[in-house]
């Protein structure tokens, strides 16, 4: 019998037959989500955070139709940055996509109950009660953080292969992240006997002076760590490491792309794929509390050897053979 007749039969009979593969289709219930950043909506930005989007998409989610994006992405002191949480929360949002530790505090201080998806690369979610464990996070929020011991020793185990008599190293870092992958990398400075020179930049106006600080104190290296700030700022930072020639690293693979030396550490445009699958799971109805923390799954190491060369270095094998790129 043919489908046409076949459906005639059903029809008369009273019955709705929904197609194969048709339930699977039907668009998401729509959705209110606010992304919470307290950084430049900029090009790097976008392109790391069209990896959220793109799930959102595949999920039936989107943008114009049945998802709105509720924007709040803007550097601002802590003050404005917590006036705009509650903007969020106000609005009525589904939930909220609160990226970095000061938007992470702000959203979390803003709602107890709103579902609250963080990407936060620089805070360790159980030392700041921001989950009861991160296997049962328990309240309202859940995603993205970063695992610091592990990755400041290899940051610092490159630099040490890149310049092997290295005995100091500046350490540049935002004030606005919190303590906890300074700590870590005193840790592994420790275990490494490298001597860590700390230098505090809360924004772009702040490098000129951190480097000048590094040049002065005869630091061999440089060790910039994660910071939405330093991630928006990747270009200014490598200009300035290659003039005060010191080799440096990053944990924004890109650094190396703009013209840093090594940047290694998550592919953001994965990590957002990753925050935009729980938020999916989020928007269908799971409590965050009952989803697990997460931690970047994609890492890429990136070298520069026109930079290598600017800086007179020859980058070793164990680094080139290790490399996800290299640029020429």
């Amino acid at each position: 019998m043919s489908a046409w007749r076949l459906g005639v039969l059903f029809l008369a009979l009273g019955i709705w037959v929904v197609p194969p593969g048709v339930a699977a289709q039907q668009p998401a219930k729509s959705a209110r989500v606010g992304v919470l950043r307290p950084a430049p909506d900029n090009p790097v930005f976008q392109r790391d955070f069209e990896g959220f989007r793109q799930v959102l998409r595949e999920s039936g989610y989107v943008e114009g139709k049945n998802l709105a994006l509720e924007y709040r992405v803007r550097p601002g002191s802590s003050e404005e940055i917590h006036a705009l949480a509650g903007e969020l929360v106000r609005l009525k949002v589904d939930a909220v996509l609160a990226i970095s530790p000061v938007g992470v505090a702000a959203a979390a201080k803003a709602t107890t109950t709103l579902p609250i998806v963080a990407v936060d690369l620089e805070t360790d979610p159980m030392a700041a009660a921001l989950v009861a464990s991160l296997a049962r996070p328990g309240g309202n929020i859940t995603g993205l953080f970063l695992d610091f011991p592990e990755l400041s020793g290899k940051w610092l185990e490159m630099l040490k292969e890149v310049v092997p008599r290295l005995s100091r190293v500046a350490m540049l870092w935002d004030p606005a992240t919190g303590p906890a992958q300074v700590k870590a990398a005193e840790a592994a400075a420790r275990v490494l006997r490298l001597q860590l020179q700390a230098l505090e930049a809360r924004s772009p106006s702040d490098f000129e002076t951190a480097f000048r600080s590094a040049t002065k104190e005869r630091a061999g290296a440089v060790l910039v760590l994660s910071s939405p700030v330093f991630n928006s700022s990747r270009k200014q930072i490598a200009d300035l490491a290659t003039r005060n020639r010191l080799p440096a690293i990053t944990p924004f693979p890109g650094f190396a792309v703009d013209g840093g030396l090594l940047g290694y550490g998550p592919d953001l445009l994965s990590m957002f794929r990753q925050a935009g699958a729980i938020m999916v799971k989020v928007l269908k109805g799971t409590r965050p509390g009952d989803l697990p923390v997460e931690r970047p799954t994609r890492f890429q190491l990136i070298a520069n050897l026109k930079t290598a060369k600017a800086l007179g270095l020859t980058l070793p094998q164990s680094i080139l053979i290790r490399a996800d790129h290299v640029i020429q």
